[in-house]
């Protein structure tokens, strides 16, 4: 019964997330960063515009005052240069301009540098283990584990997808049908995965990351987090995930031959659905 329990919550959860957004596959034509979906990640996005404003003020400012030494002090415009070599007024000027840009950059990435690094009282705790080339999860406080395998890979193939024509790491129709069945989009393939890190929407959640065997890297760009785990070592990063969908993520760290087939599948839920979820994940 258990079983029938949390094949059912799965079909639900799935066919749940399809109808919700859908964050971090490739869009044709598409450029700039992913939706935030963070109060972290909007302030990254925030910080990457405006140190963009201000190397294109630069930009423009050099490029300005080039050409008006290409025109204005060329041999045949002054053909007898000037003999002096400093100009006091000048010289103060570009020293103490980037100082000042460099102060209003470090003004406003420090405090959102130390907030990514302040870790909150956590609502969810999870331990992230880096594994070639899979992801495990451990929800320490719940007593509930799982590993989370790329859809598609070997280690997800059955013998029953081998005779429907599924073949490990080949997108044909028989693998886009398999992603549907596990709640998917056709298109998502190199995404999915057959296990979803679930949190709930508004609920800050910190992920204690590790590795077991190489240095792997846990990458969730809407969230704004990244974070490499190391053998032996423990780091730690933290998120509050403001808006419910299914959000993809990718192992960032060269990790051997099967690094570009370490997604990362992050369910953003509200409280009852996580509530549901983890009664059927205990129960099973």
């Amino acid at each position: 019964m258990n079983r029938i329990v949390v094949s059912a919550l799965a079909m639900l959860m799935g066919t749940g997330a399809m109808a919700q957004s859908m964050v971090g596959k490739p869009v044709d034509g598409a450029m700039g960063f992913q939706p935030a979906a963070t109060e972290l990640a909007t302030e990254v996005h925030w910080l990457d515009s405006m140190v963009l404003v201000i190397i294109t003020v630069i930009v423009l400012l050099v490029m300005g005052l080039l050409l008006v030494v290409i025109l204005r002090y060329n041999s045949r415009s002054n053909p007898t240069p000037a003999s002096f070599t400093h100009n006091t007024p000048v010289e103060v000027m570009w020293t103490l301009g980037p100082i000042l840009v460099l102060i209003v950059i470090g003004a406003f990435s420090l405090p959102a540098l130390f907030k990514q690094q302040e870790f909150p009282q956590p609502d969810v705790l999870i331990k992230v283990t880096g594994n070639q080339w899979y992801w495990s999860y451990e929800y320490p406080t719940e007593g509930i584990s799982f590993d989370a395998q790329m859809v598609g890979n070997a280690a997800t193939v059955t013998a029953e997808d081998e005779a429907a024509g599924v073949r490990p790491f080949v997108l044909n129709d028989a693998m886009r049908a398999k992603l549907v069945a596990a709640g998917y989009n056709r298109d998502e393939f190199l995404l999915a995965t057959d296990e979803a890190v679930v949190v709930p929407v508004g609920k800050i959640v910190v992920m204690q990351v590790t590795a077991a065997d190489v240095i792997h890297s846990w990458a969730m760009p809407a969230f704004g987090v990244k974070q490499d785990g190391v053998p032996g070592r423990i780091a730690q990063l933290w998120f509050k995930a403001d808006v419910v969908g299914t959000y993809f993520g990718q192992c960032s760290e060269l990790c051997g031959n099967y690094h570009a087939y370490m997604p990362i599948t992050v369910k953003v839920v509200t409280d009852a659905e996580y509530a549901t979820w983890l009664a059927a994940k205990k129960a099973g």
